[in-house]
């Protein structure tokens, strides 16, 4: 099996543009091929998961992958998916983000000579002259066929800026000038980049020539990525001082029964013959699944120790074990308390387990919260110091997230 057919045995190609083409460049590592990262944030998230490790899946069989930093396309933001537009980031915020983002991918790929490059589309969207751009590349998008494109079709009605609607052109740019510059052969990536993907290939074939698209391939990724990036909580982050260990462990251990095999097939690198004999696997058995793919991930992300510190704070947490200390932990000093005793609403905000008070009574007005072994019902009650005798408290949210309270 080369590696295009085990992509596709993993689920993890929807479509591409020239199948045969692909499939033999891949096979043969001869892809040099680029997926793209615009610096929205500080941390990579377990949306961007799937494009790290089809990034590094590709790059063991001895294909070259060219990972874009949108240091430019951030100053624009894309619209796809988006019902509204994006906050505009400062030159330094996003130089800061951009500079995480690498620290980060250095986990998945191998940098250096003949190894993987890592590229910043600052470096030549920020020179472009806005004049010169429209003479070299306007001429070769439609407007008609843009205003088609799903990305922009969705924005329409409740408005869609002229700064958003020019992503389109400079994501299409940025495919020309990798290939241009540094032969990139190949672009990746989700189904909300397929239009901004073709457009790219068709301005290769008009500035270019038939020859030069006859080598562009696009290939789009299951869109099970992107869906995987965002919890009822918000995202998923790769850096440990946004999700610590532990809870990026518990994402990945509370997925649910119909997605935990296909996460496995998509995501870890077991051999598929060991996953497809987990297909028979039912009731008790998809929890063990489930603990495999959170071990997995959690050392591809934070290592193993790391990831076995989490393993081992879950069985104590869900085993009735005493060893919790490896559970995220919130330090409460005196200032915290009032008349000896600590707000429950304050104590859900302070452990970030609710964003304000009125959330933090929303959720025990719902019956969300327990707080060691008892549910808390009333918004008012409070927390007294006494309570920590036995050294902490064990704060819950729902049935699955946890957070140790100590003095």
């Amino acid at each position: 099996m080369g590696i295009y057919e085990e992509l596709q045995a993993r689920g993890l190609i929807a479509q591409v543009t020239n199948e045969e083409e692909i499939r033999d460049l891949v096979n043969r590592g001869e892809a040099k091929f680029y997926i793209g990262f615009d610096p929205t944030a500080d941390s990579l998230h377990v949306g961007h998961f799937m494009a790290l490790c089809l990034m590094k899946r590709l790059q063991m069989a001895g294909n070259q992958p060219v990972v874009l930093i949108g240091g430019g396309t951030g100053y624009v933001g894309d619209p796809s998916g988006r019902s509204d537009m994006r906050a505009m980031m400062t030159p330094e915020t996003i130089q800061h983000n951009c500079d995480c983002f690498k620290k980060q991918m250095e986990r998945f790929i191998e940098f250096g000579p003949d190894k993987a490059i890592m590229v910043n589309n600052a470096d030549w969207l920020l020179k472009l002259n806005y004049i010169e751009l429209l003479r070299e590349v306007g001429a070769c998008f439609s407007v008609n066929n843009m205003l088609r494109a799903e990305c922009y079709k969705q924005r329409m009605e409740k408005g869609l800026s002229f700064l958003e609607f020019n992503y389109m052109i400079m994501q299409s740019y940025d495919f020309y000038h990798l290939h241009k510059t540094y032969g990139c052969n190949m672009q990746f990536g989700g189904d909300d980049q397929w239009s901004n993907m073709l457009f790219g290939a068709d301005l290769i074939r008009r500035k270019l020539g038939e020859d030069a698209y006859a080598m562009t391939i696009t290939l789009l990724m299951n869109s099970e990525g992107k869906k995987m990036g965002k919890t009822a909580s918000g995202a998923v982050w790769l850096d440990p001082d946004k999700t610590s260990p532990f809870e990026f462990y518990q994402y990945w251990r509370n997925v649910g029964d119909a997605d935990v095999l296909k996460c496995i097939r998509m995501l870890t690198f077991l051999p598929l013959e060991e996953i497809d004999a987990m297909d028979k696997w039912e009731g008790s058995e998809l929890n063990r699944a489930k603990e495999i793919l959170a071990l997995e991930l959690t050392r591809m992300v934070h290592g193993e120790e790391e990831a076995r510190k989490a393993e081992e704070a879950s069985r104590a947490l869900f085993g009735g074990g005493a060893n919790r200390e490896n559970v995220p932990t919130t330090v409460l000093v005196p200032e915290d308390f009032t008349d000896g005793s600590v707000g429950v609403l304050d104590l859900l905000v302070k452990t970030g387990l609710a964003p304000s008070r009125g959330e933090a009574r929303r959720l025990v007005q719902q019956g969300g919260v327990s707080l060691d072994d008892g549910k808390v019902s009333d918004p008012m009650a409070r927390v007294s110091i006494d309570q920590f005798g036995k050294g902490d408290i064990m704060l819950r949210k729902g049935k699955k997230v946890f957070h140790r309270v100590t003095l």
